[in-house]
């Protein structure tokens, strides 16, 4: 199995907004197109959005069509481990550890968010 990559949720909204540069939205067509991981607090922002029942809708069949990742102990314990060394928001530090439980590069824009967090692997779409 190739690089596994966990979405972050700006980058969901750029991807449905279409405003990301071409050669992003290429790379994100594969990555979805195959089975999108995302984590649980991705999905929780992400349905928390109060937009169009269009957009709602493809938002929703979007997510019933990725691997969503729950909160499980080595998750728990990653994220405790992440606040106690580096100022992060809670939410933040869920998608690092879940990131890192699992070995995910992370995709997101907010690249400052995850800065320092020894071996993370992001990648910002905007600079493919």
């Amino acid at each position: 199995m190739g690089q596994q990559y966990l979405i972050d949720t700006n980058i969901i909204s750029f991807y449905f907004a279409e405003t990301l540069p071409d050669k992003a939205m290429e790379f994100l067509d594969g990555i979805i197109y195959d089975v999108p991981n995302v984590s649980i607090i991705t999905q929780i922002e992400i349905l928390s959005w109060n937009t169009s029942a269009a957009l709602e809708s493809a938002i929703k069949i979007f997510i019933s069509e990725c691997n969503v990742l729950n909160l499980d102990e080595n998750i728990t314990d990653s994220c405790i481990r992440l606040r106690r060394k580096k100022s992060i928001k809670t939410p933040d530090a869920i998608i690092a550890a879940t990131a890192l439980a699992n070995n995910y590069t992370l995709i997101t824009a907010n690249e400052k968010d995850f800065s320092n967090i020894k071996g993370l692997k992001v990648i910002n779409p905007h600079k493919l």
